[in-house]
């Protein structure tokens, strides 16, 4: 693997030949476009939604409409655990990326996967994007008290403890928007019928709630792209 250092100068100068070739063709407006990939499982997919009512549709809406010029690309593989992402991080961060949202852990709960592992895996996509220099937004998930206090308390941790480790830009939690005043029952009229995924009133709740962390990681990856 390149030194970070590297990476990052030859990342820089990939992009920028690849904005030269494409200036003869395009207008300059579209030469600064920041492209920050979402790699997550299904909530990041758009499981069992019209392709555009989907989280990564939506929050291109959202950001469009804010005239950021950001591109995201949508990385979500529905029944995708944190080892699943680890396994195609690296082919995932090609030279045009800028920036990453890590949203995986649902299916690893799921599963009563243990924490340690998760936790791992997780540590193992942050540091791909440290050795890009790629700046990151991390989406935490909240365990059920289904398999014991010790392993909510290891899963809740993870996300916050990786977080400080790899100075990332954090959420707490993907679904707490839909959760008005911690109830999850009051969720349902934001979920699917499955219980699980949010439906396309739930999706734009979490839009919302998600896009300023989303318009903030788009300016740290301007940033160290000027840097």
């Amino acid at each position: 693997m390149l030194p970070a250092y590297r990476y990052g100068v030859l990342h820089r100068a990939s992009k920028a030949a690849a904005v030269t070739l494409f200036c003869i063709a395009a207008p300059v407006a579209a030469m600064a476009e920041t492209v920050i990939v979402a790699l997550g499982d299904s909530l990041t997919q758009g499981y069992g939604l019209p392709q555009e009512a989907g989280f990564v549709p939506r929050m291109q809406d959202w950001l469009d409409a804010r005239d950021a010029d950001v591109r995201l690309v949508n990385a979500g593989v529905s029944g995708d655990t944190t080892a699943g992402g680890l396994a195609r991080v690296e082919w995932t961060l090609t030279p045009e990326v800028d920036g990453m949202i890590v949203a995986l852990g649902g299916n690893d709960l799921l599963r009563g996967i243990d924490p340690a592992v998760s936790r791992k895996n997780l540590d193992g996509i942050l540091s791909a994007a440290r050795a890009r220099e790629l700046p990151v937004l991390l989406v935490g998930l909240e365990a059920s008290g289904n398999y014991g206090p010790d392993y909510k308390a290891a899963f809740d941790a993870m996300y916050p403890e990786l977080a400080g480790t790899y100075d990332t830009l954090y959420v707490e939690s993907f679904l707490a928007p839909i959760l008005e005043n911690g109830d999850p029952s009051a969720a349902r009229r934001f979920l699917q019928p499955d219980g699980i995924h949010p439906n396309a009133e739930g999706v734009a709740r979490i839009v919302e709630a998600l896009g300023p962390r989303v318009l903030m990681l788009a300016e740290q990856a301007d940033a160290a792209a000027e840097g």
